[in-house]
């Protein structure tokens, strides 16, 4: 054993202390679907469901055993879960901690945080992004000694996520070692820490690290050769949105080719969540979806036979995302469609236009958006239909009728203002 390795069985024997061995599961569906045997590293079945609760828990263990300070108390800055994991440890530990999140955090993830942490924990809500919530975490820490809990990037944190694949090197039969190990990326402490491990005892396994389209930031670091803070970061995968790969995480990952990532369209993602909840019964959080997912990117025949390991890192999903995530999936799946029509001002128009639609199409929104003319104004028009093709038949009729219309579904800047 190396001295990573060593550290990594002694955090591991520790949190067994307060939770079990999360299961590693042949899920059936999956491995009939891609010809290979697909296995489910189950971490939205730890205490807090998601993987965060194991670095919170090294963390915070390593530095109450090296300090001896009775009087330590701790502070993080997380809107999702960091901040549940964190106030689950300190409830644990018995030790003061304050949670900033941003105001503009679901009340369901207040109130979970509150509920793992009881009265060891305090939540202070600062700023509308994580940015300044985090500031503010940093300037408490300096002003109250509190110690601060980063989310992936320091060394403690990295060998508490590299539990993960501790646990699996001992629930996998060797028969069994997989081939291929798909492991979704926000800081890189998971996949930073299940890598080295893994590497250090000499398993031979081949990586694919999952990001969201909107959040690349461990793919842009690879392609420049050094870290980059993106200009921008698309929120919708909220466990995986990071700006920045952590420092300490991409020392351990800059040896892997910006090809070893594979970014997953936002709204590709929504139907996967949805399969895995209609078809398994699983619930995942976005970030959760993102290596199950990734599945859809291989070629047919690439998988066959090949063990694989999916690391599903989180399940704490809001249901009032649930119309979200099926209008985007709908979207992506080219079952709904939006439009905007130059709608002629008379009698009749509305009733000409119902009359194009087929049978399986269904107008989902109508709405005067303005008169843009004195006969004519803009309409947005949204349609749903039950297959893909119906809408190649209806432009079709839409062009014949003479109706002059644009089609916005995927014009992100008109999209994103009006539907």
């Amino acid at each position: 054993m190396t001295a990573f390795t060593d550290h990594v069985a002694r955090a591991a024997d520790k949190m067994r202390t307060l939770f079990p061995e999360t299961p590693l599961q042949l899920n059936h569906y999956l491995s009939q679907k891609y010809g290979a045997h697909i296995w489910l590293k189950r971490e939205d079945l730890s205490p807090v469901r998601s993987y965060k609760i194991r670095g919170a828990f090294n963390f915070i263990s390593q530095y109450l055993a090296a300090h001896r300070d009775g009087d330590a108390s701790f502070v993080c800055a997380s809107a999702g879960n960091h901040a549940q994991g964190f106030a689950f440890i300190c409830r644990h530990f018995n030790r003061k901690g304050v949670v900033f999140m941003p105001v503009t955090t679901p009340q369901q993830k207040i109130d979970k945080t509150r509920s793992f942490g009881g009265e060891f924990i305090e939540i202070r809500l600062v700023g509308d992004i994580f940015d300044q919530c985090y500031a503010a975490a940093r300037d408490y820490s300096e002003q109250t000694g509190a110690i601060m809990v980063p989310p992936f990037d320091h060394a403690d944190i990295i060998t508490g996520q590299a539990t993960v694949a501790y646990e699996i090197s001992r629930e996998l039969p060797e028969k069994s070692r997989p081939d291929l190990m798909i492991l979704p990326v926000g800081g890189g402490g998971l996949s930073g820490g299940v890598t080295r491990y893994l590497a250090d005892i000499g398993w031979k396994t081949q990586f694919r690290f999952v990001e969201p389209a909107g959040a690349p930031s461990l793919k842009r670091s690879l392609e420049a050769g050094k870290r980059v803070r993106l200009d921008a970061v698309d929120n919708f995968v909220d466990g995986a949105a990071v700006g920045e790969i952590g420092k300490e995480n991409f020392k351990l990952l800059k040896h892997f080719r910006p090809e070893d990532v594979t970014l997953i369209p936002e709204n590709r993602l929504s139907s996967t969540i949805l399969e895995m909840l209609n078809i398994e019964g699983i619930v995942v959080e976005p970030a959760g979806a993102l290596a199950i997912d990734a599945l859809k990117d291989f070629k047919k025949g690439d998988l066959r036979g090949k063990h694989v390991v999916l690391v599903i890192s989180g399940s704490n999903f809001d249901f009032e995302r649930l119309p979200e995530l099926k209008e985007r999936s709908q979207r992506y799946e080219g079952l709904k469609k939006y439009f905007i029509f130059r709608f002629p001002q008379r009698p009749g128009a509305l009733r000409s236009f119902l009359d194009l639609l087929g049978p399986e199409d269904d107008v989902a929104r109508f709405e005067y958006l303005k008169k843009s003319a004195r006969n004519f104004g803009s309409v947005l028009i949204g349609i749903e239909t039950r297959h893909r093709s119906n809408f190649d038949a209806l432009f079709k009729r839409f062009d014949e009728a003479g109706w002059a219309y644009q089609d916005i579904t995927e014009n992100d800047a008109i999209a994103g203002l009006i539907i």
